[in-house]
């Protein structure tokens, strides 16, 4: 259940509440796509950074490993040791991003697994049983992400049939959740608003599947190449027709300056894989923007990587030493990047949050907005 508990402008600052826990809103869920946070981070270092919620991916795990094994060790919680809310996405971004290997058909999707090319069919069901499985806190509807550079006929055909099988997905795992062997009887459901860059077909989209009364709602189909403007446009135009009393999603995304655009615009979760990518190359966030810490000015830098910050590296550890494991190919060196960026990301959700609560989010975006640029002229 949702509890709305105040806006600013449309900035909603909620409390979302589930099986596993309540989620304080706007939320960054931290992406583990195969039950496990890239850069060596384990759960109980979620716990210790602020972690709410994790993410995991359908897909990834159903080709690897297996999600009825996962399901004999009780579901995903009890096998990756997490007791706290977690996401599946359903396995529709691999859709789009497997496209030189898939077919696309009403019944779902044919496509090859991309670790040895066997032959796999998914569709509405079939996502939602895996996602039964894996006994998530919150399933994602199987959905087509169509590319941004489609013809406009393709993807209004293309957001029929994923309406079309989110009826499917609802009806599934309203049946799944009565089972007397299900992982999760409580799982949850979100629909997907698809459109590409249309705003006419984001709008008659949205105003659809807000009629089957979800659990929350994703925008997706966003930054997949798209300018950073045109997102923040059809965000304008689409999640006015979301309902308020639901969280809304932005799948995929993003930055920290795409993140505060888009609370601006009405969106409660967020997630991205960027924290743990950047951080295991070495690019860390601080409240001036982002740092390549195998510059070679940073050699000798015996400052953290943010002054002041709490988490695991800047606490005990100086620019320089983590620029040495880096060089040196430590996997130390990237595991404290990851832990400093998601921390950072989950710090940042608690500011925007209280920003929200005392009615100042418009000039706590501006501020943060103009020190994220501080590196940037530099």
């Amino acid at each position: 259940m949702y509890e709305l508990i105040t806006t600013d402008g449309r900035a909603k600052r909620g409390r979302f509440h589930t099986v596993h826990g309540t989620i304080e809103t706007p939320v960054f869920m931290n992406v583990g796509t195969v039950a496990a946070i890239k850069g060596a981070v384990s759960t109980d270092d979620l716990k210790s950074i602020g972690t709410q919620i994790e993410l995991s991916n359908t897909y990834h795990l159903h080709v690897r490993t297996g999600d009825k094994l996962i399901k004999e060790f009780g579901g995903l919680h009890k096998f990756m040791h997490w007791d706290r809310p977690i996401l599946t996405d359903s396995g529709g971004f691999q859709v789009f991003s497997l496209a030189k290997l898939r077919q696309i058909k009403e019944e779902g999707v044919y496509f090859n697994s991309h670790i040895d090319g066997h032959k796999i069919f998914m569709g509405p069901e079939e996502s939602m049983q895996i996602q039964s499985n894996l006994g998530s806190t919150i399933a994602m509807a199987f959905d087509e992400c169509p590319s941004s550079v489609a013809e406009k006929s393709y993807i209004q055909n293309s957001v029929e049939r994923t309406t079309r099988w989110l009826h499917r997905c609802k009806k599934e795992m309203e049946r799944l959740n009565q089972l007397e062997d299900t992982v999760n009887p409580h799982q949850m459901l979100f629909g997907i608003n698809q459109g590409g860059t249309y705003a006419d077909i984001r709008i008659d989209h949205a105003k659809a599947i807000s009629e089957l009364d979800l659990d929350g709602y994703a925008v997706g189909g966003l930054a997949v190449g798209e300018t950073h403007e045109e997102m923040y446009r059809i965000l304008d135009e689409t999640v006015p027709y979301l309902p308020q009393n639901k969280p809304t999603y932005l799948m995929g995304v993003g930055t920290p300056a795409n993140i505060l655009e888009a609370v601006d615009r009405g969106v409660d979760f967020f997630d991205c894989v960027y924290p743990s990518r950047n951080g295991r190359h070495g690019h860390v966030y601080t409240k001036e923007g982002k740092l390549n810490l195998f510059n070679k000015k940073y050699e000798l830098d015996s400052r953290p990587i943010e002054e002041g910050c709490q988490c695991p590296a800047c606490v005990s550890y100086s620019r320089a030493y983590i620029r040495h494991l880096l060089k040196a190919k430590e996997m130390l060196g990237m595991r404290l990047c990851v832990l400093h960026n998601l921390y950072f990301y989950n710090h940042l959700m608690e500011e925007i949050r209280q920003a929200i609560e005392e009615h100042r989010y418009a000039e706590y975006k501006k501020a943060k907005l103009n020190g994220f640029l501080i590196n940037d002229k530099k």
